[in-house]
């Protein structure tokens, strides 16, 4: 009987010793789950300042709040459960809907290269129907435009986050899924309100209580953020159409061949490499966004025909 007991407790011993060493990859496994969802974050980041233009500055950090905090508990509460369940029912599902959702971010991408490229026509004030919004209106509007995007963005960071824990213990996958999910949400969102109180942060250092030198940094800092933001804007799109194709590029296994001899070849050169990858995979990423968008015209068409014939 002592010697079963003792036997038990080897067991539990050599048992949490595994778990243990388990544990210890976590921290790792984070590190390396973020790096590989690092062009999503970075179009997150580029994609949510617009969402507070125009609106009372006083607002400004309460309306990031806001989409922030909807934006974790959708990847907490949502998103990381349904990518771990599809995980162990439905494996299978998850390259299709990693490439779907890579589908849609070409889309958008095409959509504003599109539309930086096309010529800006002047609206007619007397062609559009003016509608009245109270700042509040406009306000909840914006978050529910900000969130519902986020939600595609987020989708993918937690399937791509949940493809690179697959083959390990469901505690850690649990575990990193949930920390990717709070670091990415906290690192993001506090980005994006540093970025547009960032201008405020200039002119307050800008003002005569402070010195010559701290007075030119807040004006340098005023003059730079526009510029600053409407650069993140174009980083953003590359990064929404360099991820985008990345990852049906990886779903096709002729296109994931083609990718991995392009960096093979270019593996002396590690920097060459990595442009060379992401400039391929915005060429593909605009060529998937162009093929989409005629698809999506054709589509609108033929429903915009259905209606109009059903309301004759």
């Amino acid at each position: 009987m002592p010697s079963g007991f003792f036997a038990l407790l080897d067991d539990i011993s050599a048992l949490v010793k595994v778990s243990a060493a388990s544990l210890d990859d976590v921290p790792t496994q984070i590190a390396k789950t973020t790096g590989k969802v690092s062009g999503i974050v970075i179009d997150d980041t580029a994609v949510t300042p617009k969402y507070v233009v125009g609106l009372d500055p006083a607002r400004e950090l309460s309306i990031i709040y806001q989409i922030a905090k909807r934006s974790l508990i959708n990847k907490l509460l949502i998103l990381s459960p349904a990518a771990l369940l599809l995980g162990y029912f439905a494996p299978w599902a998850i390259t299709p809907i990693l490439m779907l959702g890579g589908a849609y971010l070409c889309f958008e991408g095409y959509e504003k290269v599109h539309s930086m490229l096309s010529p800006h026509h002047a609206v007619d004030p007397e062609s559009e129907a003016v509608q009245s919004i109270t700042p509040e209106e406009l306000e909840k509007e914006r978050v529910t435009s900000a969130v519902r995007t986020d939600i595609i963005l987020s989708a993918e960071i937690m399937a791509i986050a949940y493809s690179q824990v697959a083959g390990q213990p469901i505690v850690n996958q649990i575990i990193v899924m949930l920390a990717v999910a709070v670091f990415i949400t906290v690192a993001v969102y506090g980005f994006v309100g540093l970025l547009v109180k960032a201008d405020d942060i200039g002119m307050h250092l800008a003002g005569n209580e402070y010195g010559p030198t701290t007075q030119k940094i807040g004006r340098g800092i005023v003059k730079f953020m526009p510029r600053f933001l409407n650069a993140l804007g174009y980083v953003g799109t590359a990064a929404m159409l360099w991820v985008g194709a990345e990852i049906i590029a990886h779903g096709i296994p002729f296109t994931a061949h083609l990718l991995h001899e392009l960096e093979q070849n270019l593996a002396n050169v590690p920097a060459i490499a990595w442009l060379a990858k992401v400039l391929a995979c915005a060429i593909f990423g605009l060529a998937i966004g162009f093929i989409i968008e005629k698809i999506v015209g054709v589509v609108r068409k033929v429903f915009f025909n259905k209606n109009e014939a059903h309301t004759v």
